[in-house]
This record gives C-alpha cells, sequence and structure tokens, in this order.
C-alpha cells in the first residue's frame, strides 16, 4: 500500500526471515512449521502471470460493466440502483489499485493475495454482500413492498432537507471514498518496499522505518484510509445498518491489529518505532 529509507508503520514489526527455495523464488515464512517445498510451490503460484492476469480481467470486467449500468441508472428518471451498481465499481477499483500500487512500488511481494480478493477473511466479503443487499433492499424492495414503512428506507431519505439532503450526503459519501482511497495509495506509495499486506513480526534485510510523507502525520495512514473509504461506501449507497456496522467492526479490527503489534517481545531495534509513534502528534489510526 519507491523505495523509501523509511519503514511502514501499519506494517512496521519486524519481517519474519526469507528462505530461498530450490526453484529461485524466496518464500516468506508466515508459518514457521511450513516446509520449505510447500512455501516454494505457494510462491510459484502466487507469482503465476496467468493467475494474476485473470484476476486482473475480472475486476476489470467488473468495473467496466458496472460503471457501464451506473452511467446508465443516473439518466433521467434516475434508477435508485445506481448505487449497488457504483458499489461494485468502487470495490473492483479498489482491489485492483491494490495490487497494480502493490507491482508498481514493491514488485516482490506483487502475488494474488496483493489483490486482497480473499485474504481479509471470511468477515470482509460476508460484511460487502450484506451491504450489496442492504442496498437493493433499501432503494427498491422497501419502497415497493413497504412504502409506509420509513425507517426502511435509505438513510438520506430518512433525515429533513429532501434533495438537498441528498446531494449533501452523496458529495460527503463521495469525497470520504476518494479521501480515504488517496490516503490508503499514498501509504502504500511512501511506504514502498516496505509495506506488506500481512503484519510482521521480524526484520528482513533493506527493511527500514519510514518516517516522511504521509507517515510523518498518520501513524498507520493505510487503515486510517481505509477506515473512511470503508464508511464512505455505505454513505454514497444510503445503507443505515451498514454504516454503522462497517464502523464498529473496522474500528475493532484496527484496534485489535494495532494494540497486538506492541505486544511482541522488547527488543532495542524497535526502539527507532517507538520514538517515532512518540513524536506524532495524530492519533492513532
Amino acid at each position: 500500500m519507491d523505495s523509501s529509507s523509511s519503514s511502514s508503520l501499519d506494517d512496521h514489526e519486524f519481517i519474519r526471515q526469507a528462505a530461498p527455495c530450490k526453484h529461485g523464488h524466496v518464500a516468506t515464512a508466515h508459518d514457521e512449521d511450513a516446509t520449505e517445498n510447500h512455501l516454494c510451490n505457494a510462491t510459484d503460484t502466487g507469482k503465476s502471470p496467468s493467475a494474476i492476469a485473470l484476476r486482473a480481467f475480472i475486476l476489470g470486467l467488473v468495473f467496466g460493466v458496472s460503471l457501464a449500468l451506473t452511467l446508465l441508472a443516473v439518466q433521467p428518471p434516475l434508477n435508485p440502483l445506481w448505487r449497488a451498481s457504483s458499489f461494485l465499481a468502487t470495490l473492483s477499483f479498489f482491489h485492483f489499485l491494490e495490487f497494480y500500487i502493490t507491482a508498481r512500488y514493491n514488485p516482490q511481494t506483487a502475488t494474488v493475495s496483493a489483490f486482497l480478493l480473499s485474504q481479509n477473511g471470511y468477515a470482509y466479503n460476508v460484511a460487502h454482500t450484506l451491504a450489496f443487499l442492504e442496498c437493493l433492499f433499501r432503494h427498491y424492495v422497501a419502497k415497493i413492498y413497504f412504502p409506509g414503512q420509513v425507517y426502511l428506507l435509505p438513510f438520506d431519505a430518512i433525515l429533513p432537507g429532501g434533495q438537498l439532503a441528498k446531494t449533501t450526503w452523496l458529495t460527503l459519501g463521495f469525497a470520504m471514498l476518494a479521501f480515504g482511497q488517496g490516503t490508503r495509495t499514498l501509504a502504500m506509495v511512501h511506504a514502498g518496499t516496505n509495506f506488506n499486506h500481512l503484519v510482521q513480526s521480524r526484520k528482513k534485510e533493506g527493511h527500514v522505518l519510514v518516517t516522511g510523507g504521509i507517515y510523518a502525520w498518520l501513524r498507520h495512514p493505510s487503515y486510517f484510509g481505509f477506515f473512511w473509504w470503508g464508511l464512505g461506501t455505505q454513505v454514497v449507497m444510503g445503507n443505515v445498518g451498514c454504516l454503522f456496522g462497517y464502523a464498529i467492526v473496522l474500528w475493532r479490527f484496527f484496534r485489535h491489529r494495532i494494540e497486538s503489534t506492541c505486544n511482541y517481545p522488547f527488543d532495542p531495534a524497535r526502539l527507532p518505532i517507538l520514538e517515532h509513534l512518540c513524536r506524532l502528534a495524530a492519533p492513532v489510526q
């Protein structure tokens, strides 16, 4: 998420030692009990050009189709389901950008997992599915089958202010999306080869502390960016339940992840990291 003379604070923990395998690849030992051959095979698969190309093609296809449907839906008369298709376009763009920025600034870790399509766990995919279904329900099912139940409508239709309120909330939502995506992307660019999607526990050669760029202002800019990007998607969609659900789940997830990285056994090599955190005036994000 350009090599920099500094290390990602999102991933400033120590990198596990990389073990070369017989095929000439470097396999990262995420599981210290894993065998060398297993790690080499996993790396070979992750670097497969066909696997990467297939995922990129699918994401591009989803983005193109979703964007076209969105543009058609916003033509008069406005179809509120444009929000659902725009959500799919936003998701596909996000996941493609995760891989592209990794490949551009940290090519050594540009494997299929860099797309983050399944690496965030089951709950991540469930959350996005629920958000999509809530959008369909509030903008279509509720308006047709439960017209008198105001609480089932999108939140920008519940709040007073009419069209002005809708425009204001949509503007806010798109601003949150752009701000969150931009912040996360800058974090990946400024961290360069020091960025990793997985929390690291050991330092690798060349891994240094990133204190410049956006890391001079935020302790965990990629977490911070993703948090506001996630909330922005729900504001644009007009989801009530998932807006609060995303806020709670993302806050707890990142809080736990940040706190867990502080529980590693003390090592003098981590002192520069701790000193930098103390110098930052920005709150932990």
